[in-house]
């Protein structure tokens, strides 16, 4: 800021500063509108169950899980239609090696998409990682036994084990990382060789201290992942109530928002100082992390230039609509958000039952 303010009065000062804190949020439109969903959990064509992690694909249609049904599906964002992509409807764990559409999954929290056009599915309760090969649409798992616990590093990732795998989040081409927060750690799968270790994280919960080697620093519920175009990655803790970002070349944590102390308080202030309430789903757009601020029913955002926080989405209060109004609309344990590559915010409102967008 004291760049910004040579050659200038302190009035004039200060308006900048008023200027570079609010603009972020004039980014937004303050609509919001509803592109799926009733309100009432459902498997129709106009409803969804407790939708969680979501992605726009390649096709620019947009893929999402949905934790109640047992289901990855497609929503055409041209037509409306919306299909099913993996998941039969049923709870469990089988067909590999056979259509997606014909296998069952159990709890499926997040997705990602390869270069390639496949789709990773983390499945949180049967504790491995499946993949829908993106030609054939034949699911298989690259991750996991199905019965929880730790080991395996080094090895094939198909003998490995995982304790409820929440997110996924590819940090280049080859290589995804696996938020197995019930390890406390960030495991990675090499896609080449299929060979999994530990990225990071010791296993143990505990605090992340600011500017620590990513290597041996503890975490505190490592549960979801963005990335930067610059190769950083953004990492929120869920018990830490807090947001690291960690630098991909010298590999090292540093703090950025959240005390550590769960609560709701902070917007228009720098994001360390603010708190959050168990932080589920993460987004990069232009400049700007978007953050689903789980338990306080929040969407929030943050300038990662002038560090300033402020809500976006939402009251603070439990609850269902009503839209169009961002700031008026109560929202009810949202777990997803994402940006799409036009700016536009996708945000699952997982217990409302609906997908909401932001223009």
């Amino acid at each position: 800021m004291a760049a910004r303010c040579l050659g200038m009065t302190f009035v004039e000062c200060v308006l900048v500063a008023v200027m570079v804190a609010v603009a972020p949020a004039a980014q937004h439109s303050s609509d919001v509108h509803t592109v799926l969903g009733t309100g009432v959990a459902g498997n129709t064509a106009d409803q969804t169950n407790n939708p969680y992690g979501l992605v726009i694909g390649p096709d620019g249609a947009l893929y999402f899980c949905e934790l109640g049904n047992h289901r990855i599906r497609r929503l055409d964002l041209k037509t409306h239609r919306v299909s099913t992509i993996a998941g039969t409807g049923q709870k469990g764990y089988s067909g590999d090696g056979g259509p997606a559409v014909d296998a069952t999954l159990n709890m499926p929290h997040e997705l990602r998409f390869d270069t390639s056009g496949n789709i990773y599915i983390a499945e949180r309760d049967n504790h491995v990682i499946r993949k829908v090969d993106g030609k054939t649409g034949i699911i298989s798992t690259v991750a996991g036994t199905g019965v929880a616990g730790f080991g395996g590093d080094g090895g094939s990732g198909t003998k490995a084990q995982l304790r409820q795998p929440h997110c996924i989040e590819f940090r280049d081409p080859n290589h995804l990382l696996i938020c197995d927060i019930g390890n406390q750690r960030l495991r990675e799968l090499d896609i080449r060789t299929g060979i999994i270790s530990t990225y990071a994280g010791t296993g143990q919960a505990g605090p992340s201290t600011d500017g620590t080697p990513l290597k041996g620093t503890p975490l505190n519920g490592p549960r979801t992942l963005a990335l930067a175009p610059n190769g950083d990655l953004y990492l929120a803790l869920r018990e830490g109530n807090a947001i690291y970002r960690i630098d991909h070349v010298t590999q090292t944590l540093h703090h950025v928002a959240g005390t550590g102390e769960q609560g709701y308080s902070g917007d228009g202030q720098s994001a360390r100082l603010a708190k959050l309430g168990g932080p589920k789903g993460l987004t990069y757009s232009a400049g700007r992390l978007i953050v689903a601020d789980t338990e306080n029913h929040v969407i929030r955002q943050i300038d990662l230039q002038t560090d300033i926080i402020t809500t976006i989405l939402g009251t603070g209060t439990r609850g269902d609509g009503p839209e169009p109004d961002a700031l008026e609309c109560r929202l009810s344990r949202p777990h997803g958000v994402f940006a799409g590559p036009d700016g536009v915010l996708y945000v699952s409102n997982s217990e409302a039952h609906r997908i909401l967008v932001m223009p």
